[in-house]
């Protein structure tokens, strides 16, 4: 064999060499990876420790603005409009005559009735004092008084008939603009304007189910409407007393106080509501939180290894959850890492976060 042959022999040997050593006579760099006992090293996490704080409980919300009270006004029976008491965008009060409908039929009726009322009264006065001496007999004189109350019936309901050619404001408020001109004739089917009570309007907005228990009554919220930057004030005064099943939330309604008119029923508003803060809650970092299909899960480091546990959620905050149920306070959860940690695999805690 040459020189260089050998050579290459002596490389090859003393590589194999190398690699025996490392393998058989030095096995202690490759159970690096490995504990005394050859059990698997923990996996370092940075963990955090469930404690009880209070929670700054509120809603954010949508609205819309009604007014107090609002009616739009028809008449009772058709007729012909002979005044019309309406001047457009002005307050009225309760009571007010705003339109009045052709009734002088009525009124002839009425003063007929009341002339054969005269008659009837002073008839039933005079057989009175007959029955009394006996002059006439009781069935003569009931038939006056029968005739007398027909009398009486008739005109209530010629009053009715009359009243029903009125339209009067049932309550204070804002008229609105009108649809019909003085001398039209108008049905029961046509709308001669609305009217609006926006001295006090109401706030309608929905809420989650879930915050049903932390609403009550006389609760105060601050809102806002577009094109004005003012901040408005409003009180709850009604709950609806039932969830709806489509959407999972609760009615609620507010009353806000209008008196110079900068709102308008009809607008959109953004509602903050300020709720009973609540103490004592269980608040872990968004973060810890597992959500899968059905279940939200944490990680509890439980004697040095990872424990995965179903948690009830509750409210939350711009960087924190309530858990309900499924830890206690004390317990140190998984905060880094979720998705390489796997079930009772061993842990090590080397940071607690705040």
């Amino acid at each position: 064999m040459s020189k260089f042959t050998w050579f290459i022999l002596a490389i090859v040997v003393l590589v194999a060499g190398i690699i025996v050593y490392n393998k058989i006579l030095n096995p202690k760099e490759e159970a690096a990876p490995m504990m005394k006992g050859g059990s698997p090293k923990a996996m370092s996490v940075t963990g955090y420790v469930v404690k009880r704080q209070n929670l700054e409980n509120g809603i954010t919300a949508s609205g819309t603005l009604l007014a107090n009270e609002a009616v739009e006004l028809h008449p009772e029976v058709s007729g012909k409009i002979t005044q019309l008491n309406l001047n457009e965008g002005t307050a009225v009060s309760k009571g007010t005559l705003l339109v009045k409908l052709f009734d002088a039929d009525l009124q002839a009726q009425l003063k007929k009735l009341q002339l054969q009322h005269d008659a009837a009264d002073k008839t039933e006065k005079r057989l009175k004092q007959l029955l009394a001496i006996n002059g006439i007999g009781q069935q003569e004189y009931d038939n006056a008084v029968t005739q007398l109350n027909n009398i009486d019936a008739d005109i209530d309901l010629t009053h009715a008939q009359i009243s029903k050619t009125e339209i009067r404001a049932p309550f204070n408020g804002v008229v609105g603009l009108k649809n019909v001109s003085n001398g039209a004739y108008v049905s029961s089917a046509t709308t001669i304007a609305s009217l609006q009570q926006i001295e006090q309007l109401k706030i309608d907005f929905t809420v989650p189910e879930k915050y049903f228990s932390s609403l009550n009554k006389n609760d105060v919220l601050k809102f806002s409407v577009d094109g004005s930057t003012e901040i408005f004030h409003g009180k709850v005064f009604a709950i609806e007393p039932q969830i709806d099943e489509a959407t999972r939330t609760i009615k609620v309604r507010a009353l806000v106080q209008n008196a110079r008119a900068k709102l308008l029923p009809g607008a959109f508003a953004k509602i903050d509501l300020g709720l009973k803060n609540i103490e004592g809650a269980l608040m872990v970092p968004t973060q810890c939180i597992i959500p899968d299909a059905r279940n939200k899960k944490l990680i509890v480091v439980t004697n040095g290894k990872a424990e995965f546990r179903k948690v009830e959620t509750g409210l939350r905050n711009e960087s924190s959850i309530q858990i309900i149920k499924g830890v206690e306070a004390g317990d140190t959860i998984v905060a880094t890492a979720l998705m390489y940690v796997k079930p009772d695999m061993d842990l090590k805690v080397v940071k607690v976060i705040e």
